[in-house]
């Protein structure tokens, strides 16, 4: 069959807005809509024109062929410009030799060594609350998280008010790109408060970057961390490396991924366990028989293979990085369609995780759904949270590792209660952020394990098991 010259546009496009209305109004729920329209079609936001993936296998074909479909579009030009040329957006023609440079610092061999440091910081967050204490949920999260990223970036560490500077710089830089990101240029140089507080950001984040990379640099010794590795890192034929601008970029990058999607994808889990406690109940006696009572290690990871599936749910129902664009590089063809040269792509991880077909009763919170034989986190399936093909994730192990260490030393101390009926909503920001909601916690000291389902057995939660609000 020979490609179509047009892809379906999706009704309902008001002159001049086009589907802005929608798309800000409520933009999950834009998406999950678009499937019903085909597997390639056409929106528009005022006068910007896109083509949003709708099925699993045209998605595979798109992030399996960086060469035509590469990074750019809305997203990454506005990514870029804080985060520069770093292997997360820098186009094809960069990717190689990044991350050929970057891979020995994610080694398996390195694993271990970053999951102790993960620990450490878990145990000691963990450790601090208090029995009856509510949380704000994701504060605590980003504690462990920046804790965990920057000992594991940076051996020598930073001092407690160093980290929490570097913590508000990077939730100001990101708050702001995503605002950006839909501003026209001019509007960016306006001395708005916004835009103000950016640039301060910006700044700090730069300044407290670079000066921990001229320290390593005059210090000329491995300290056993990644910041180390990226200094050491080579050329296959032995020379050149990274300059500081591209380490730095190298960094930011890392801080980004690892701390606030981590970060988000642990929130979501806590809420979601505290939403089904029988869930929950068994999170904890798999990780109380794995742990007992002490802080979860790497040794720990192969018998904490609930709390594991906990985190895929999580990031199957609400994946930090919900959407992505992508630049068409050459007239091709796509599901049917013809597609030039410049044309925007946009894929997104959340509607593709949404699809009935796919996963179903695609909206129940549902661990077990990836326990056994015909359970599969393949692309083709739809399941994208951290990409595909040559441009995904460098950090996915990091980033799960350092999930199911925190989540199985939190149920093994904590028991996660509701203070509210209200399940949190999810803000499509960045990333895939729940509105505030805080949860009360109880010791588990003391408290026996209650009786567990088993591990491959339909969920019976005592509460609706929808997680949508």
């Amino acid at each position: 069959m020979s490609p179509t010259s047009a892809t379906s546009e999706v009704p309902g496009a008001l002159p001049l807005l086009g589907h802005a209305l929608r798309v800000l109004k409520d933009p999950l729920g834009f998406l999950r809509s678009l499937p019903a329209h085909g597997d390639l079609v056409q929106v528009k936001v005022g006068g910007w024109r896109g083509y949003v993936v709708c099925h699993p296998d045209t998605a595979t074909r798109v992030l399996l062929d960086d060469r035509t479909f590469d990074k750019g579009g809305p997203v990454y030009d506005g990514v870029r410009e804080f985060l520069g040329n770093g292997m997360a957006t820098c186009p094809h023609r960069d990717h190689r030799r990044q991350r050929r440079l970057l891979q020995p610092a994610f080694g398996q061999d390195r694993l271990p060594g970053y999951a102790a440091v993960m620990s450490t910081h878990i145990d000691e967050v963990t450790g601090s609350w208090r029995e009856g204490q509510i949380i704000d949920t994701a504060k605590e999260m980003y504690a462990i998280t920046i804790g965990a990223t920057v000992g594991t970036l940076f051996t020598t560490g930073l001092s407690e008010p160093e980290t929490a500077e570097l913590q508000d710089a990077l939730d100001s830089v990101l708050t702001g790109a995503f605002r950006r990101m839909f501003m026209p240029k001019l509007l960016r140089k306006l001395p708005t408060p916004g835009n103000r507080r950016y640039a301060r950001a910006s700044t700090q984040l730069r300044s407290t970057v670079h000066r921990i990379i001229g320290d390593y640099r005059r210090g000329d010794t491995d300290q056993g961390d990644i910041l180390s590795m990226l200094l050491a890192a080579r050329n296959q034929d032995g020379t050149g490396g990274l300059t500081d601008a591209e380490v730095y970029e190298q960094v930011v990058s890392l801080l980004m991924a690892g701390v606030d999607t981590t970060a988000t994808a642990l929130t979501w889990s806590c809420h979601l366990l505290a939403r089904h406690p029988i869930v929950q109940e068994r999170v904890h006696v798999e990780a109380r028989s794995a742990l007992h009572g002490r802080e979860a290690r790497w040794d720990d990871l192969p018998r904490l293979e609930l709390t594991h599936h906990v985190i895929s749910e999580a990031l199957r129902l609400y994946p930090p990085g919900w959407v992505f664009t992508r630049t068409v590089t050459r007239d091709t063809e796509l599901a049917g369609h013809s597609l030039p040269s410049g044309a925007t792509l946009v894929f997104s991880p959340y509607l593709l995780q949404h699809r009935a077909d796919r996963f179903p009763d695609p909206e129940r919170f549902a661990p077990d759904r990836w326990f056994g034989p015909t359970a599969s986190k393949r692309p083709r399936d739809g399941y994208l949270p951290f990409g595909a093909g040559a441009r995904q994730c460098i950090g996915n192990e990091f980033a799960i590792t350092e999930a199911v260490l925190a989540l199985a030393t939190i149920v093994d101390r904590w028991h996660l209660a509701e203070t509210t009926s209200a399940f949190p909503r999810p803000l499509p920001r960045m990333a895939l952020i729940p509105a505030p909601v805080p949860l009360r916690l109880r010791r588990r000291d003391h408290e026996p394990a209650l009786p567990a389902n088993q591990p491959n057995q339909p969920n019976q939660p005592n509460q609706p098991n929808r997680t949508q609000p």
